[in-house]
């Protein structure tokens, strides 16, 4: 077996292993779609139906949140819960399938007791102290357990993006930029691997006082305590990476803007790392960016992956209106914006 035939086995088994870590989104978002009474919709509509259909059909139907229920239906298309249709008109039609069918309650051989059974964490209603603007970063200044393992985790995750990313994105790390500062970067682990790769940058890592109060020392990178929505550390170039996808379009804006206020006048660079979301779930990594979208529902308020046309048309409102898009061999893609 050649290397390359290697590595693209190690990048399958990734894949998949991410898929069974996040095992539970497809029960809690089965148990979510029965609780909002999808299927007995569908079945009683006699047919195929529409997201606005949907929508209004659904009890309570005031407190439903169109955008959020078609990532929900996107990803249940995908694991062929259930069926997409072509369009009438703008909007996509959803059946049943020989899965959802199991989950119609008026049916002498619905499954749908032993689904709420099983399922007792629905994505309808996730842990306390989760569900924020940003994610679990409040439970885990208060927690210092979990912030610990939080931030091991993240910091995991960060070393196998560099090791992916490093390698392919040498032209994007070049001489110009003397300062580099991490925005949200943890304890530190991708700026010093990226500092250890190119020794000439000068890494400035900024994440919440907690965060930092534990990070070890890294040669080459100056850990700052601080809050990106207040101030980032000027520097030639902005790194975020994995920290947009959990804020909705407003607080990105003014993150965005704020990253904008930290770079030189001319010359600038932003350089996210993230998910750049295909909504058919292509790729060897593609439905593993669906799964971390619904984990963005069930942890996060407004939190969201993105596709290329909205990566696109957030950057524009936070003034960087060019960009362009790497793809490197893991879960995300660097996105190099440039600011007007």
């Amino acid at each position: 077996m050649s290397s390359v035939e290697g590595e693209e086995e190690l990048l399958i088994g990734q894949a998949e292993l991410w898929k069974l870590i996040y095992g539970y989104v497809d029960s809690a978002t089965i148990k979510c779609s029965f609780e909002l009474g999808i299927a007995d919709l569908i079945h009683k509509n006699g047919g195929a139906i529409s997201l606005s259909q949907l929508a209004s059909g659904i009890v309570d139907a005031s407190h439903v949140d169109s955008a959020y229920l078609s990532r929900l239906m996107r990803y249940l298309v995908r694991k062929q819960v259930f069926s997409q249709h072509e369009k009438i008109g703008e909007e996509t039609l959803y059946g049943l399938t020989p899965k959802s069918r199991w989950l119609v309650t008026d049916s002498d051989t619905t499954l749908a007791p032993m689904m709420l059974l099983q399922n007792p964490s629905p994505l309808c209603a996730p842990p306390d102290g989760f569900v924020k603007e940003g994610g679990p970063w409040d439970k885990a200044s208060q927690n210092p357990e979990f912030n610990n393992v939080y931030n091991h985790a993240m910091s995991c995750t960060a070393k196998l993006i560099m090791k992916a990313l490093l390698p392919h994105y040498t032209d994007g790390l070049i001489d110009s930029i003397k300062t580099l500062v991490d925005v949200g970067g943890g304890t530190g682990t991708a700026l010093a691997e990226i500092v250890k790769f190119h020794p000439h940058i000068k890494g400035i890592n900024l994440d919440l006082p907690h965060v930092v109060a534990i990070a070890p020392d890294h040669a080459g990178v100056k850990h700052v305590g601080g809050d990106m929505f207040e101030d980032i550390p000027k520097a030639d170039a902005v790194l975020m990476q994995r920290v947009l996808h959990c804020w909705g379009d407003d607080y990105c804006v003014k993150i965005l803007r704020n990253c904008r206020k930290a770079m030189p006048e001319k010359g600038g660079k932003l350089i996210l790392v993230e998910i750049v979301l295909k909504g058919d779930g292509s790729g060897t990594f593609g439905e593993v960016g669906l799964i971390y979208d619904m984990l963005m529902l069930l942890y996060t308020l407004n939190g969201r992956e993105r596709t290329e046309a909205e990566w696109k048309a957030l950057l524009k409102k936070g003034g960087f209106p060019r960009y362009k898009i790497i793809e490197i061999p893991v879960l995300v893609s660097v996105i190099e914006a440039y600011p007007e």
